[in-house]
């Protein structure tokens, strides 16, 4: 049996290690982080190429120019969306402003309120294709940290986040995500409707150095009950731009005219 000495020696052992044990990070600070990695700080514009494919085999695609700026007050990102191909969709707009997502057809003249959660193509909604930075309408908790497997079949060690919105009209009620810890990349996101079921599973690939830092440029969706179902989005022609707040009005939509 131990004695009364020998328990506070065992005591202050625990202590000890306990105290030298790294602490758990915030999982809000390293959500945002993601954030930081995915979109630039400053108004920028890139172009989004989207791919979707059946069972391996290619069924239609739209390439996409994207102007960003995030809004001063709330730091989320208010984006304006002009379709560049295929010819039919071509200057056709969509406009995100806070949580609100419009559509535009010059055709028509018509302008019509979307939903976010709304496919464009494939397993591509709506709300994947503007920039977001999901710590501002989502809280995160730290679910667990372990290894897993990027979408290059490479074992990466990551913090996995379980991420619940708190604010409406978002794109995902709920999701998890995997971050690299060390470099706070986002290797990979699983996306829940509200009613549990899973929606999509994407990988985050080909990191290159753009707006001055590591970002990736391709995001692989596959479908959440068809693996052979999956949407390819690459982003290139990373620039920064001034974005002019009246690009960001519903109201001057029938007016834009691309540079």
């Amino acid at each position: 049996m131990f004695d009364r000495r020998t328990g506070w020696v065992l005591a202050l052992v625990l202590l000890l290690a306990a105290a030298d044990a790294p602490a758990a990070p915030d999982a809000q600070a390293v959500l945002e982080a993601s954030d930081a990695v995915r979109n630039p700080a400053k108004p920028f514009g890139l172009t989004v190429s989207l791919i979707e494919y059946r069972n391996g085999q290619q069924v239609g695609d739209n390439t996409l120019q994207v102007y960003s700026r995030a809004d001063t007050k709330s730091g989320q990102f208010r984006s304006l969306v002009r379709f560049v191909a295929p010819p039919r969709d071509a200057d056709k707009l969509m406009l995100k402003n806070g949580n609100d997502m419009w559509f535009f057809d010059p055709s028509s003249k018509a302008t019509i309120r979307i939903s976010p959660q709304q496919r464009l193509l494939g397993q591509a909604a709506n709300g994947d294709v503007v920039t977001v930075n999901f710590a501002k309408d989502y809280h995160a908790q730290l679910a667990a940290e372990e290894d897993v497997q990027d979408g290059d079949r490479q074992t990466r060690h990551c913090y996995k986040l379980a991420v619940a919105a708190t604010a409406s009209g978002v794109t995902y009620d709920h999701l998890d995500m995997w971050v690299a810890v060390g470099s706070n990349r986002p290797v990979k996101a699983r996306y829940y409707a509200e009613s549990g079921r899973l929606l999509k599973t994407a990988y985050f690939r080909r990191f290159q150095q753009q707006l001055g830092g590591e970002r990736p440029t391709e995001t692989i969706i596959i479908d959440g009950l068809d693996p052979n179902w999956v949407t390819v989005m690459r982003y290139s022609d990373y620039a920064w731009r001034d974005v002019p707040e009246v690009w960001l009005q519903r109201d001057y939509l029938a007016r834009f005219k691309p540079e």
